[in-house]
């Protein structure tokens, strides 16, 4: 059976969102001269219904319906395959950690993604990009110290959108709340079963817990060009 990795919340689960650390200090300690690459939660394919989960056992990942969290920084990215992608940890021919600027990973030239024709609709299948565009999330989780990585792919960009234009419709940032995830399936317009994130509020932060959490956002987001390994599961 899975372990779980969300508690009931009461208050000692609000306490396990108050203790703050000096990621800058502990990363640097700890991984001089490492690659830094945070764990990472995965969506099935298919339209599965069960995230992917670091467990203790790190060749047999739980499996969870559903998971809490506090996002601590999000952005965009590109990845761009000329082949079709089929799994695995290949990095893409070229790619985008901030979904404006492309690096070939081939020459090392350095494209505008507003620009590039992969990035227009019609490059790719059934009218799509050929580039995908993709969200990646630093989440941090109840009762953990260091972020982990949660990757949105195309098809839960627009769940994801307007679950952030509600919070900011109420004045609240996505760091501000701890935020609910689950998956329903879907089907695109080919006839495709796909899973697709849902994202919901599950409670607000407490004016300590936010106290915390705001410096620990501010230095995953900047660090988070530095984090290793751009392909996407």
């Amino acid at each position: 059976m899975a372990n779980e990795i969300v508690k009931s919340e009461g208050n000692s689960a609000v306490a396990q969102y108050t203790g703050g650390v000096d990621l800058g200090s502990i990363l640097a300690e700890e991984l001089d001269g490492l690659n830094l690459s945070f764990d990472r939660i995965k969506i099935p394919s298919g339209g599965g219904l069960a995230f992917e989960v670091p467990g203790d056992d790190p060749d047999s990942p739980d499996t969870v319906k559903e998971f809490k969290a506090v996002i601590l920084h999000h952005h965009p990215i590109n990845c761009y395959y000329k082949e079709e992608y089929t799994g695995g940890n290949n990095p893409p021919d070229c790619g985008s950690m901030d979904g404006h600027i492309g690096i070939d990973g081939e020459t090392g030239e350095v494209k505008s993604c507003a620009d590039c024709p992969f990035n227009k609709f019609g490059s790719g299948k059934n009218g799509a990009k050929a580039c995908k565009q993709k969200r990646r999330i630093y989440l941090l989780r109840e009762g953990e110290q260091l972020p982990i990585i949660l990757s949105l792919p195309t098809g839960s960009l627009s769940e994801f959108s307007k679950y952030v234009m509600r919070l900011l419709s109420k004045g609240k940032k996505t760091n501000s709340v701890v935020t609910k995830f689950t998956l329903k399936k879907v089907q695109n317009s080919g006839g495709i079963n796909y899973s697709q994130a849902v994202f919901g509020v599950d409670r607000e932060l407490t004016s300590e817990e936010l106290a915390a959490i705001t410096p620990m956002s501010e230095q995953v987001k900047a660090m988070a060009n530095k984090v290793t390994a751009l392909d996407e599961e």
